[in-house]
C-alpha cells in the first residue's frame, strides 16, 4: 500500500483552497486540477509498504503541540502550483519529529528536503498571475497516516491511523 502522512484540512482551509482553485481556472490555468476530497498537506511521503503496522507504532512515539497553520501566497515547483502554507516553527518540528520517528523503526521515506505546501495543479501551464488569497487558517491538532490508492484512474485518500 502507498503511504504518507499529513494534515487533513479544516473546511474553512478546504472553501480556501476551493476558491483559489476556481480563481486558477478562471485566469485560464489548465492542468490537473487537485480534487476537493484529496486536498491536504503532505508532511512525509513514505511510498509502498505491505504493512502499514510499522509505521503506525513509530507514529504514535510523536507528540506535538497544535499549531496554526494558514495560507500566505501561490509557489510552483517547475509546473507543479501550490499553496503556500505558514506553521511556523510547529509544522516543522512535526514533519522533522515524524522523519526521526521513522528512521528509528528503520522506515524508508521520500527525502526531500520539506516545504509546507498544499498541491492545487500538477502540469500546470500558465501563470497564476494576481490571484487573491483567502484569509483562512486552522490549528493542527491531528496528523494522519493516509493510504493512496488509484480507483478508476483517480487517487483516492483515506485516513488509516492518526495521532
Amino acid at each position: 500500500m502507498r503511504l504518507f502522512t499529513a494534515i487533513e484540512l479544516s473546511d474553512e482551509m478546504k472553501k480556501a483552497a476551493i476558491k483559489i482553485l476556481h480563481d486558477l481556472k478562471e485566469s485560464g490555468v489548465t492542468g490537473n486540477y487537485t480534487s476537493v476530497q484529496n486536498l491536504h498537506l503532505t508532511l512525509c511521503f513514505i511510498g509502498e509498504l505491505p504493512d502499514s503496522k510499522p509505521v503506525e507504532e513509530a507514529l504514535s512515539t510523536v507528540k506535538f503541540k497544535p499549531f496554526k497553520l494558514d495560507y500566505t501566497g501561490i509557489g510552483h515547483f517547475g509546473d507543479l502550483l501550490y499553496a503556500e502554507t505558514r506553521g511556523g516553527q510547529g509544522i516543522n518540528n512535526l514533519a522533522n519529529d515524524i522523519r526521526k520517528a521513522l528512521d528509528a523503526a528503520g522506515i524508508d521515506y521520500d527525502r526531500k528536503k520539506f516545504t509546507p505546501h498544499i498541491t492545487l495543479i500538477r502540469k500546470s501551464a500558465g501563470k497564476a498571475g494576481k490571484i487573491a488569497i483567502p484569509d483562512a487558517s486552522m490549528m493542527v491538532k491531528k496528523v494522519s497516516l493516509m493510504r493512496s490508492d488509484n480507483v478508476k484512474g483517480k487517487m483516492v485518500y483515506k485516513e488509516i491511523f492518526h495521532i
